[in-house]
């Protein structure tokens, strides 16, 4: 029967020979697609719980926390296979959203974010392809990072598009974020972020960026020297959008179409009908959208040139939709999001959410992204952004 909780399954997992103290006494819930070994494996759909054994190795971002002291509390709920962001789940229930009860808790790290806004856990550890990091840290009101592709390891766990797959964490607080960013993130330069530019999508509500953002903006920009902004064309956004799900799309039917293929799962029927898309894309389509990536990322390079630059920009649109949004209206709103998330994934880039905003009485808020190798980097600057609301 489904529930409407957020923990899969209770773990009390440490490591039992510890190399570090940095995370001592900090509760992690794990994103259900992470292998931990001797605890099965599900991606959030019981179908590929009962057709894959048990895990025997452990992810290594995983086994890093434990060997930093953490201790894992809980394996936590996630969207089937991670193919949405909405954090509803046909199979296991909707993890309840305390920040907002009305409104859907936003996916795919559902779990683990709830896990982390009702201090049932200190850390948040999901991934991020389309955006499972940064839009449940906003609706729930955390932090959430989003790192550079490829800086954190991502074997030993159930992939969605390999490309853009990355391993991230929420937390409520910027120092708790950033204990775990120096156990696993590489050592990168020091880099100050000192030139701002602002991304203002064009569909994006005057009244929320007049009211909240900018308010929010405005006493913080003597930090920069420099600031300018560029408006984000709803043209520019969709194309976005449609490049990545293009991309995404057809590297989750190479990463499990066969499995579908022979198990013939049992998906919830928008996931569903996402996989049926999925398999409909051809190499030409693409080959197209891989062109159109480039440019796009050079387009952002053009805008945030240089080391120093930082784009701020709405991680979402809003506060989270409400849970009994149409169908349709969700499928529509879903586009528009990702045209949002799509510019750090397809730059590769790294992205760190501010819950900073309020819409409707329930959180939302604004990232900031920077240039890859810049993880750190944002960090800092959210110290410097944040306190002492946060830090």
């Amino acid at each position: 029967m489904p529930t409407p909780y957020e923990i899969l399954r209770t773990l009390n997992v440490s490591s039992p020979q510890t190399q570090g103290t940095s995370l001592r006494g900090l509760r992690v819930g794990v994103k259900d697609l992470f292998d931990i070994a001797g605890v099965p494996t599900s991606a959030g759909n019981p179908d590929w719980l009962a057709t894959h054994s048990v895990p025997t190795q452990t992810a290594s971002a995983v086994q890093r926390l434990l060997d930093a002291g953490a201790v894992v509390v809980a394996k936590t709920l996630t969207d089937e296979l991670a193919y949405s962001l909405n954090g509803v789940n046909a199979h296991y229930g909707t993890p309840i959203n305390a920040a907002a009860p009305d409104r859907i808790p936003g996916g795919s790290s559902s779990g683990s974010a709830v896990m982390v806004a009702t201090d049932k856990a200190d850390i948040g550890l999901g991934t991020d392809t389309g955006g499972s990091i940064r839009v449940p840290a906003s609706y729930n009101g955390l932090l959430g990072l989003r790192p550079t592709h490829g800086v954190i390891a991502v074997d030993h766990l159930v992939g969605l598009a390999p490309s853009f797959d990355t391993v991230g964490w929420m937390t409520r607080d910027l120092a708790t974020l950033h204990r775990v960013a120096s156990v696993l993130l590489p050592l990168q330069p020091g880099v100050e972020l000192r030139d701002l530019c602002v991304l203002k999508p064009q569909f994006y509500g005057k009244s929320l960026w007049r009211e909240q953002a900018q308010q929010w903006l405005t006493p913080r920009l003597p930090q920069f020297n420099s600031v300018r902004e560029i408006v984000l064309a709803q043209a520019f956004l969709q194309f976005a959008s449609q490049t990545f799900r293009t991309l995404q799309g057809f590297e989750i039917w190479q990463t499990h179409g066969e499995w579908i293929h022979s198990t013939q799962p049992r998906f919830a029927p928008d996931i569903a009908e996402r996989f049926v898309w999925c398999q409909k894309i051809s190499p030409a389509q693409r080959d197209r959208a891989g062109r159109d990536r480039l440019e796009i990322v050079q387009t952002l390079s053009h805008w945030l040139s240089g080391d120093q630059t930082v784009a701020l920009l709405p991680t979402t649109s809003g506060a989270a939709p409400l849970l009994n949004e149409p169908a349709q209206n969700l499928a529509q709103y879903r586009l528009e999001l990702m045209g949002l998330t799509a510019l750090a994934g397809l730059s590769s880039r790294p992205q760190l959410h501010l819950p900073v905003l309020r819409d409707q009485t329930a959180p939302w808020g604004l990232s900031l992204m920077g240039e890859k190798h810049a993880d750190s980097a944002l960090i800092a600057l959210a110290k410097n952004l944040l306190e002492p609301i946060y830090a």
